[in-house]
């Protein structure tokens, strides 16, 4: 077992093998509980390697390039934090922290890879699940009976901004592959949307990017239109507990000087 007793070392270290080994293109589920070994895989293998190890997927270019873009986002270098826990310099804190930054990136990873795998249905749920959890819709039954209730005109679904029902959003939701950009027409196109329904708040979201045209043409626009990509998705499905589930609480609890303050 792992220090905190909740998991085996086996299967910790089979779930890291799995997700890097996916990443590199050498294994693929073809559904839940299945892995195989793609033609890569196979074609690893019958060069008969000593062993198969990081530094073995980092000579594939798919992988060093995600390796690569997986520590150089806007957060902590993940080669940084990984050195940041093992060093004998950093504090317990530190140590901590770095850790948790590694664990949180490749579960934003591991989220948008499975989003993406699913069906178009699936990700409409998964949106009404999203904006409920974030005090949109009132309801997941009322919410789902918005979402997807336009399907035309470059909208995919209308959800209440309140319970009440006051003012509402119009969304659009797109499930792109990775590597897919979402350009300046796609947004000119969801804002033409608004415009018809006499709307002014629009939330536009998909599991790829926005070119940067796109993003600055959102920016100065009269209506209120919320872009959310890839990133911005699996941050907010962690934030919201969307498509996870909470493995392990610490609480970290220091000496309280002023319990053994003497006021005498």
């Amino acid at each position: 077992m792992l220090p905190s007793g909740r998991q085996r070392l086996l299967h910790n270290r089979v779930h890291w093998a799995k997700f890097y080994l996916s990443k590199a293109g050498l294994v693929e589920s073809p559904k839940r509980g299945v892995f195989v070994a793609t033609s890569a895989g196979r074609a690893l293998l019958a060069s008969a390697p000593g062993r198969i190890d990081l530094q073995t997927l980092l000579g594939i270019p798919v992988f060093a390039e995600y390796y690569q873009r997986f520590g150089s986002s806007k957060e902590p270098d993940q080669s940084a934090a990984l050195e940041a826990v093992g060093t004998s310099t950093a504090t317990p804190e530190e140590q901590i922290d770095a850790a948790y930054a590694v664990l949180t990136k490749a579960l934003k990873a591991d989220l948008l890879m499975r989003v993406v795998e699913q069906s178009p249905a699936f990700f409409e749920r998964l949106i009404v699940e999203l904006l409920v959890g974030m005090g949109y819709g009132g309801s997941q039954e009322d919410a789902a009976r918005q979402l997807g209730r336009s399907g035309d005109g470059g909208v995919d679904g209308v959800i209440d901004e309140d319970r009440l029902g006051l003012d509402r959003i119009y969304v659009q939701a797109k499930r792109y592959g990775q590597g897919s950009i979402v350009g300046r027409p796609d947004v000119q196109g969801f804002v033409g949307s608004l415009v018809g329904f006499g709307a002014n708040k629009g939330v536009f979201v998909t599991t790829s990017t926005f070119s940067r045209q796109a993003v600055e043409y959102a920016k100065g626009l009269q209506q209120r239109v919320i872009l959310i990509d890839g990133e911005r998705l699996s941050e907010l499905m962690i934030e919201f507990g969307v498509g996870v589930r909470l493995q392990r609480t610490v609480q970290i609890k220091r000496l309280d000087e002023d319990f053994f303050a003497d006021e005498t």
